[in-house]
């Protein structure tokens, strides 16, 4: 007597196509780099992966050594890493390219006081609608602000 266990393909189908639609978690995807020509050191990237599966590479600066000016005109995503490595994002924001230095560094000691050690910076977005769609993307289930 043999021991068949019958399949239903319409239910693993169908749980197939649920696990698509199901909103997926944002994490950090980290890029190998190497060494550039001529013996450059490496470009300290990163990216990210949105809820929407779309990925965003981001340049990763420490958060203590942080230029306010590096701020204008993109995402920026503060970062605090486990024992482990693994990053944990602190809170996401951007900013346009109009001078609110008191609202950067205040939004910058927060994060610092919540624990970002890294601060990743992603540059691509080609104007304010779109730096706004990624910090939506981005952006956990807080009341964090969008802009600062």
């Amino acid at each position: 007597m043999a021991n068949r266990r019958a399949l239903s393909w319409s239910a693993a189908l169908r749980d197939l196509k649920d696990d698509r639609t199901r909103r997926q978690d944002v994490r950090e995807e980290r890029l190998k780099t190497t060494a550039g020509l001529r013996g450059t050191p490496a470009l300290p990237l990163s990216a990210w992966r949105g809820r929407s599966g779309r990925r965003y590479v981001v340049g990763v600066h420490p958060a203590g050594a942080f230029d306010l000016d590096e701020m204008a005109e993109a995402v920026v995503i503060a970062v605090r890493r486990d024992d482990t490595g693994i990053a944990e994002m602190v809170s996401v924001a951007t900013s346009n390219e109009s001078p609110r230095d008191h609202l950067r560094r205040t939004w910058l000691d927060r994060v610092r006081t919540r624990g970002a050690t890294e601060l990743h910076v992603h540059r691509l977005a080609d104007d304010e609608a779109e730096r706004t769609a990624i910090v939506n993307d981005l952006q956990l289930d807080t009341i964090e602000p969008a802009q600062v």
